[in-house]
């Protein structure tokens, strides 16, 4: 089992309760892989350094922090991609 700091931002003209139901999305993903989800800090929404598809200025960002086999970071990423909530991801191995 590795650790792994998942960052992602979630779109900023949806709803406060889907952002909440994304967040849950992903923390339980991780735990049907057979991880543990150690934290997640919501880190609120903040203004891009550029715009990105020509209309989104701002995003609200999420870490997690999670445990999980080294499997389960290619799954979460191809899940992030699909979703189109999610503006952008990144997954780091500590």
């Amino acid at each position: 089992m590795n650790k792994y700091e998942v960052l992602y931002i979630i779109r900023n003209d949806i709803e406060d309760d889907q952002k909440t139901a994304v967040v849950d999305k992903f923390s339980s993903l991780v735990e049907s892989l057979g991880g543990t989800v150690e934290s997640v800090d919501k880190w609120g929404t903040k203004r891009f350094a550029y715009t990105i598809d020509n209309t989104q200025n701002e995003g609200y960002y999420v870490l997690m922090n999670i445990t999980a086999q080294e499997t389960a970071p290619a799954e979460i990423d191809r899940n992030m991609r699909i979703d189109e909530k999610v503006v952008r991801c990144m997954i780091v191995r500590k």
